[in-house]
């Protein structure tokens, strides 16, 4: 299952000419990383729009808040040089975080994103970085059981923006179902 640019501007609105930019990219991710069905495809999209304010962001703005600042010396994120904080910040549709996960998500797409970690803000990366997280985090499994709370943990950590995400869950299945 695809999408289209229409379908992907009646979810996201937001997404205005971007969405352009992002649906062949999306597809290609898709396909390759077994995202396929409605309810697989709801809720990624539901979820990267949520995750990247509905593809405006593909770069996590940086304050550094109080919570980014924590970045720094997490270990449990591979951030264990000084400065990797705010260079592994997150990035992609699903905003890809600390070294730890730049280390795993280059291997995976093949990209030195340890030197390069800006590659994951270019479309075709950062839909690609989003599906290969989607996977590697088992969450087609709990799409296609419609865990869409267990997914929102899995990603964020927490039930960070859950109202929104679950506007978006709804208006996906809508518009793909």
């Amino acid at each position: 299952m695809s999408i289209t640019r229409q379908q992907l501007l009646q979810i996201l609105p937001n997404a205005g000419p971007v969405a352009g930019v992002f649906v062949p990219v999306l597809n290609t991710a898709m396909v390759r990383y077994q995202i396929i069905g409605p309810k697989r495809v709801a809720a990624f999209i539901a979820q990267i729009g949520y995750e990247s304010g509905q593809p405006k962001y593909v770069k996590e703005i940086w304050g550094p808040t109080s919570a980014q600042a924590r970045y720094e010396g997490r270990k449990d994120l591979g951030n264990t040089v000084a400065g990797d904080g705010p260079k592994y910040r997150g990035r992609g549709l699903i905003q890809i975080t600390g070294r730890a996960n730049y280390i795993m998500c280059g291997e995976a797409l093949a990209l030195d994103l340890i030197n390069h970690p800006e590659l994951l803000e270019k479309p075709q990366h950062a839909c690609m970085s989003a599906a290969w997280f989607w996977v590697t985090r088992g969450l087609n499994t709990l799409a296609d059981a419609g865990q869409f709370d267990r997914i929102t943990r899995r990603i964020n950590g927490g039930q960070n923006g859950a109202a929104d995400r679950q506007a978006l869950y709804a208006r996906a299945l809508k518009v793909l179902v």
